[in-house]
């Protein structure tokens, strides 16, 4: 449903109305080339998840270098601001460091002549991290400005895959911030036609079958893992298809890895599944992952009943949980974004999505994930491309988005 601006527009109307701010945001368009840099240099410093420690390393040298006080804490997250040891409440706004894919060498990511980006990790984040990077450039002023709320430039770790948000966690639940943060942005992707102010739950399950294993002729009849695997990998897809549930009952799973077996002529011990579910019901998922304890179950059943020797044993393991949340429709964050694309004119809609922001989120802390502008495809692959086609419209709306939380005007109880 759309949020029509909310009164906050009066006060927005004079910060976005400031010659200072307006300056500001100037800076982006006049200095593409510098984006540009930036944005090429970190994303030839492979990332994945687990191993973002380099990136981490590039990242604090370029905000210290921008002026800021930097550390890497505990969790691996790069922390920048203008004080890290002050009491006041702090607004984050972040980027995530890891990618799903990384480049095997510097030439993976290449600058095409028309300015777009190839290679993995370019769009998906090296445009948040580049704009991350922008804003530290532009906001080095701000101690002038004695705003409410201390700004936290944060690149965190482990967003992708089984990662589990745990760089977001840590800041949130465990670190010196948690308990004072105000509000979160989180700078996620290229584009600007979204506010995602939903949180996407999520699971994720190991499913591994163990059997005795063979020779594919002498030892033909033992149990099979692999063959069980499959069956119940087809009876989950089966009994939980689309067109059995109601078109109201929003969810997705997937079986995103399938691994077994050590030659083509024996018998597999062991074979592994990843399975993830989604859901934006909590009670959707949980049925979910009941069906599939149920389908492994009866897949084994089936396997011992056509077997002549052997029995298989079954572990699933939770490895990843999402937790869900969303932003209320009366949320002054909310309101101030579409105000400020109003202003902006640009036409957003606004989306439910697994990001950085699901934490925040779930704890009831203001929090929305947004594109920083530019357009972008091939996520998740080699192929992976992100153009830079108004980067300064989608920066402009990130500046002044997170200038409206700094100042308070974005943040309840203000």
């Amino acid at each position: 449903m759309p949020i029509e601006p909310s009164p906050l527009t009066t006060h927005l109307d004079g910060l976005i109305a400031s010659s200072e701010l307006r300056e500001a945001a100037s800076w982006f368009a006049q200095n593409k080339t510098w984006i540009q840099e930036r944005q090429l240099a970190l994303c030839r410093v492979p990332a994945p998840t687990f191993l973002e420690e380099q990136r981490a390393i590039h990242m604090r040298t370029q905000f210290t270098a921008l002026g800021y006080q930097c550390r890497i804490d505990p969790a691996g997250n790069v922390i920048a601001g203008h004080r890290l040891d002050g009491k006041q409440p702090v607004v984050v706004v972040s980027a995530h460091l890891d990618t799903v894919l990384s480049p095997r060498r510097p030439e993976d990511i290449s600058l095409e002549p028309d300015g777009s980006f190839r290679g993995p990790g370019v769009a998906d984040n090296g445009s948040g991290l580049s704009a991350l990077l922008a804003l530290a450039m532009v906001l080095r002023p701000l101690p002038q400005w004695k705003l409410p709320y201390e700004l936290l430039l944060v690149a965190n770790v482990c967003e992708e895959g089984e990662g589990n948000l745990t760089g977001m966690r840590y800041l949130c639940q465990d670190s010196d911030f948690a308990g004072r943060i105000a509000g979160v942005l989180v700078l996620d992707g290229p584009g600007h036609e979204h506010i995602t102010c939903r949180a996407l739950a999520s699971r994720r399950f190991e499913v591994q079958l163990q059997g005795r294993g063979g020779h594919s002729w002498s030892d033909f009849g033992t149990v099979n893992p692999v063959h069980a695997l499959s069956r119940a990998i087809s009876l989950f897809a089966d009994s939980n298809a689309p067109a059995r549930h109601p078109f109201q009952d929003r969810y997705s799973y997937n079986v995103g890895i399938m691994q077994g077996g050590s030659s083509v002529n024996s018998i597999p011990q062991t074979a592994t599944a990843k399975v993830d579910i989604r859901s934006d019901r909590e009670q959707i998922i949980q049925e979910l992952a009941a069906s599939l304890g149920r389908c492994v179950e009866q897949a084994i059943l089936k396997e011992h009943e056509l077997a002549v020797r052997g029995k298989l044993t079954a572990r699933v393991r939770e490895i990843g949980s999402r937790p869900g949340g969303r932003l209320p429709e009366d949320s002054p964050l909310l309101a101030t974004a579409r105000a400020i694309d109003q202003e902006l004119g640009i036409q957003t809609q606004l989306d439910t999505s697994s990001t950085d922001a699901n934490i925040p989120l779930s704890m009831g802390i203001p929090a929305i994930c947004i594109g920083t502008g530019g357009v972008g495809g091939g996520a998740h692959t080699t192929d992976e491309w992100f153009r830079p086609d108004q980067r300064d419209l989608g920066l402009r709306r990130v500046y002044f988005i997170l200038t409206a939380m700094l100042s308070g005007i974005a943040l309840p109880g203000r």
